[in-house]
């Protein structure tokens, strides 16, 4: 076979795959619109959406309705509403073939709860980031209240731990070096449950056993947290089993390099 009719031949079935591709495609836009398939990832047992709370929201912002053809179906603008959506940490909204497409989003991960001295609660999550309480779902997390200043439309913990004109007035900060060890920390998960800022900016924990209090003090750096809850952990697994869970009212951790504790009356 010559080269020209070679160079012909596949000229012409490039553009009978083009020609198959374009009147596909033009089929499939005029489909009616299927169900997403939505994948859900979230790091622990909570959950701060569900997938039918996801399609209500879409459904109410018309994003998605019954009747609805490929054609009008706008990728990116649901993916941007559905990342603007306080739950949601990270979201890729994309097509597939055969008339299918897929939303993979990732949960944000709540590791406090906040009751402020302004009457305030809201959530604080791995990131140093805050979110709104949800009406719908209730997080297992720390429960920290008190002489707690910081309002929900105040700076992120983050932000305030990379300000050094923040750190001495805000408690945020503080209160995410805490949590964010504890959540990582199964002993110190099934240990601790509620956490109360006094007016001396000490942080007292309530533990989940026994009648005593931990004055954990201040949290102003992670290695005053981790040397702390280190101190802590030592305390329960070697001293408490032999002295018992009634013998100390009081636990203190704030002074450096050991631990004074408080007999019960």
């Amino acid at each position: 076979m010559k080269l020209w009719m070679k160079i012909l031949l596949w000229i012409l079935l490039f553009i009978a795959v083009v020609l198959v591709l374009f009147f596909g495609n033009k089929v499939e836009m005029g489909n009616v619109v299927k169900p997403p398939v939505v994948s859900i990832h979230v790091d622990g047992p909570d959950a701060f959406l569900t997938e039918s709370e996801l399609i209500l929201r879409l459904k109410t912002q018309n994003l998605i309705y019954e009747g609805q053809i490929y054609e009008q179906l706008n990728i990116n603008k649901i993916e941007a509403t559905i990342l603007s959506m306080p739950e949601v940490r990270k979201v890729q909204v994309y097509k597939r073939l055969n008339n299918t497409w897929n939303i993979d989003l990732y949960l944000i991960k709540p590791i406090a709860r906040i009751f402020n001295k302004h009457g305030e609660t809201y959530y604080l999550d791995s990131d140093g980031k805050k979110m709104q309480r949800s009406d719908l779902h209730t997080a297992h997390t720390l429960v920290f209240s008190g002489d707690i200043g910081d309002k929900f439309d105040s700076e992120t913990a983050v932000s305030i731990i990379n300000n050094d004109s923040l750190k001495s007035i805000r408690d945020l900060d503080d209160i995410y070096r805490i949590s964010n060890y504890v959540c990582k920390d199964p002993l110190l998960q099934s240990l601790i449950g509620q956490v109360y800022l006094n007016e001396n900016n000490d942080f007292i924990m309530i533990p989940v056993l026994g009648d005593q209090q931990i004055v954990f003090g201040t949290a102003h750096s992670e290695k005053e947290v981790r040397e702390k809850f280190q101190k802590l952990k030592v305390f329960y697994k070697e001293a408490i089993p032999y002295e018992g869970w009634s013998k100390y009212s009081e636990i203190s951790l704030k002074y450096e390099g050991q631990i004074v504790c408080k007999k019960a009356n």
